[in-house]
């Protein structure tokens, strides 16, 4: 190799190294561009959120999704589709969406504030050469009076006038952008300092607000069990009220509400409080709300040795939304000398179908339940964790007696001695039961005021135009120029109507009356 190619050789072009690609991305990240598309993708990303259940907000529906069609539940599953804004690439597009907006108006609060202390600059010399312009008769000193009348900026000079006008609207989009990050703040607090909990209560049971009492319970990360707040109540009455027969929408719901004593700390005086959709009790912050309802039909169970082995109300979980028919899972450990298990179908308006039994509508008009006995080991001793409305992992289980595909509903008072000595069940009444939701998000209410200041931004943004006015002495007259600063901006209505008010401005008081 000559000396001549060893030196050619080693002027290689210079790549960009770490540090020059971590400066391009940066810039690329804090781009508008790039906001606006990650503000697109959050859009985006909380779809499924409405389009799926939620495992936080329905996990019964949840449930029910993955029994009706397990396989496509469980790839819904892997991509997190129930846990949408919980799940890791919600939470990237987030965080990368807060980052952006960060970067994005930190450097444009300081152009701005530069900008709204710098006075208007000097005028054109020839301002017939802007888009807008027209000569007027007057003077500077009468201009400059009226463009300050109308609030506009003004600077003068030597035989002209300067002025300024529409800062709000850079103050607006600047509005919109730090409401965006207020938003994404207040959300962000509201999941490390927030917590959220479901729980089913049945007519006549009470609540604390306590871990224990939560069937799910989802706090936050800087959440601990002494921060709930220590309300409780007692659910005393639910109503449902639906669409009578004969009506096209027949079974739709019209009303349904709860009625409950609460006590918003031990010791406080109990209070009645009625709680319905969308008007949820607030205790110090922590709001429940009615999500939904159910029925719940009581028995009473004697074990083969002729003790009562379980008494009580057992939730059913609703298979048919239109007319409430529900499965009930009965288990009964103590019963002897087997332990016992049952299978209800329950029917709040019962009537025959050939051989087979349905229920026409939701309210409970002819409630009946259908009931399938079993015996056997219920696996409780082991330990290991199981739903109280499913017996599909009980291999243990058998049938007692002969099954039928469609037993004979039991109306309330109604039993069944159960063969093989095995016992008996009792159907005795009906009860009703309410789903809960019970949030508490210090963020709701900047959210709350942030979402405000955003929608106000905006329209400051879109309703107002950054514009120019420049006045000047020029061969004895004056001549006045404009431009707007905002791209698709109109100006040229406004500027005759600007023109005309200085000229008009200019005039002498006795001509300005002359009809």
């Amino acid at each position: 190799m000559t000396l001549t190619e060893e030196k050619t050789t080693d002027k290689r072009p210079a790549g960009l190294g770490v540090v020059g690609w971590l400066r391009w991305g940066w810039r690329v990240l804090t781009s508008m561009r790039t906001a606006l598309i990650l503000l697109f993708l959050l859009a985006l990303a909380s779809v499924p959120g409405s389009l799926f259940p939620q495992t936080g907000v329905d996990p019964g529906a949840v449930a029910r999704y993955f029994e009706n069609d397990p396989v496509k539940a469980e790839w819904l599953d892997r991509f997190w589709l129930f846990d949408v804004f919980t799940s890791p690439w919600f939470a990237a597009v987030y965080l990368l969406l807060f980052l952006s907006l960060v970067g994005c108006v930190l450097p444009r609060m300081g152009v701005h504030l530069k900008e709204i202390r710098r006075t208007p600059p000097p005028a054109p010399r020839n301002l017939t050469r802007l888009p807008h312009h027209a000569d007027i008769g007057g003077d500077l000193a009468s201009a400059e009076a009226y463009l300050r009348s109308k609030r506009w900026r003004v600077a003068t000079g030597d035989g002209w006038v300067s002025a300024e006008k529409g800062h709000l609207r850079e103050t607006g989009n600047l509005l919109f952008h730090i409401a965006l990050l207020v938003l994404l703040v207040a959300v962000g607090a509201g999941g490390l300092f927030g917590y959220r909990g479901n729980v089913l209560v049945v007519e006549g049971d009470g609540f604390s607000n306590t871990v224990a009492a939560y069937d799910r319970y989802l706090p936050g990360s800087q959440v601990s069990p002494e921060d709930l707040q220590p309300f409780s109540f007692t659910l005393k009455d639910f109503q449902a009220t639906y669409i009578g027969p004969g009506h096209e929408k027949q079974g739709q719901p019209l009303d349904y509400y709860a009625k409950l004593a609460v006590q918003d700390s031990p010791g406080a005086p109990e209070r009645e409080f009625t709680l319905r959709v969308n008007e949820p009790l607030d205790v110090d912050g922590a709001l429940t709300y009615l999500i939904g309802h159910g029925y719940a039909p009581t028995f009473r169970i004697t074990g083969g040795d002729g003790k009562v082995a379980f008494e009580g109300a057992v939730p059913c979980l609703v298979n048919n939304t239109s007319t409430y028919e529900s499965q009930c899972v009965i288990k009964v450990p103590d019963a002897a000398p087997e332990q016992l298990a049952f299978l209800g179908r329950f029917l709040p308006s019962t009537v025959p179908d050939g051989e087979e039994w349905l229920s026409v509508f939701p309210g409970a008009a002819n409630p009946t339940v259908q009931i399938w006995p079993f015996k056997g080991d219920l696996g409780l001793d082991a330990g290991t964790p199981q739903s109280v409305y499913d017996l599909g992992a009980h291999k243990n289980l058998k049938p007692l007696g002969q099954m039928t595909a469609s037993p004979k509903p039991l109306a309330v008072g109604e039993s069944i001695d159960l063969p093989e000595g095995a016992g008996k069940i009792e159907y005795t009444g009906v009860k009703e039961w309410i789903t809960l939701q019970t949030t508490y998000d210090p963020g709701r209410f900047p959210a709350l005021i942030a979402s405000g200041a955003a929608i106000l931004g905006l329209l400051l943004s879109l309703q107002i135009r950054r514009r120019r006015v420049w006045v000047r002495v020029r061969d004895g007259g004056v001549t006045v120029g404009g431009l707007t600063r905002t791209e698709g901006g109109d100006f040229g209505e406004e500027f005759a109507e600007l023109t005309e008010a200085l000229e008009q401005h200019a005039r002498p008081a006795e001509v300005k009356d002359v009809p």
